[in-house]
């Protein structure tokens, strides 16, 4: 039997918005097999993005359940929620969000602070994740010297530097030229072919359908005809 990594039952999110309650996501049941290349497609306001910081501990539902790789998130406190985004989920964001001080290699290290781990074993993991994302010649360049693509990727050997159980990728060509966001799609396959689960949050279809399945959202719910 596949195991489940995600799963999603009966969630519902609404915000208050003055007099008005928002219902981000609206009764959404589904399950995400370990190992899926799953796309999260919508457009604005279907309620892609509640679904992914739901799914990444960075939000809890007003009701429902979600399981993560075993454990129901719905009841955790912000400090059992921070463990799971740190040891269980890798973010990878449109914008990069590197820090521009820091060096790609600083940059990567930068998850394994909280570790436990000694400097040399972080220093060696964070060059072995960017490594395997192409950039070992690019270590020592902070931000401003690396090109859009380049920085993605120091943002996806960040993500991965935690061998995380789901690899979580909100619009990451968004910032990107058609040829670039290409080539980080290729390394999203690589890695899914690997064994990782990977999601990809995206409006863009063409995108979208790179991935093995589609989940399509429209005002909160899955969209009519869509098999759980």
């Amino acid at each position: 039997m596949e195991q489940h990594v995600i799963h999603l039952e009966d969630v519902r999110r609404y915000y208050v918005m003055g007099d008005f309650i928002v219902k981000a996501l609206d009764g959404v049941t589904l399950s995400i097999k370990k190992g899926e290349f799953t796309s999260i497609m919508g457009p604005s306001g279907s309620g892609k993005s509640t679904m992914m910081n739901l799914i990444g501990c960075l939000d809890t539902p007003t009701s429902g359940l979600i399981d993560i790789d075993g454990e129901n998130t719905a009841g955790l406190n912000e400090t059992e929620l921070a463990y799971i985004r740190n040891r269980k989920v890798g973010f990878v964001f449109q914008q990069f969000n590197l820090l521009g001080k820091l060096t790609a290699l600083e940059n990567v290290v930068t998850p394994l602070l909280y570790a436990g781990m000694g400097v040399r074993e972080r220093k060696q993991k964070a060059a072995d994740a960017l490594e395997r994302v192409g950039l070992a010649d690019r270590m020592y360049h902070r931000p401003n010297e690396l090109s859009g693509g380049q920085k993605q990727r120091v943002a996806v050997a960040r993500a991965l530097v935690n061998d995380p159980t789901i690899l979580l990728a909100d619009e990451p060509t968004g910032a990107l030229d058609s040829k670039t966001g290409s080539q980080i799609m290729e390394l999203f396959e690589e890695l899914n072919a690997e064994g990782r689960t990977v999601i990809l949050v995206t409006h863009d279809r063409e995108l979208g359908m790179r991935c093995h399945r589609q989940i399509h959202l429209r005002d909160g719910k899955l969209e009519e005809g869509y098999a759980v």
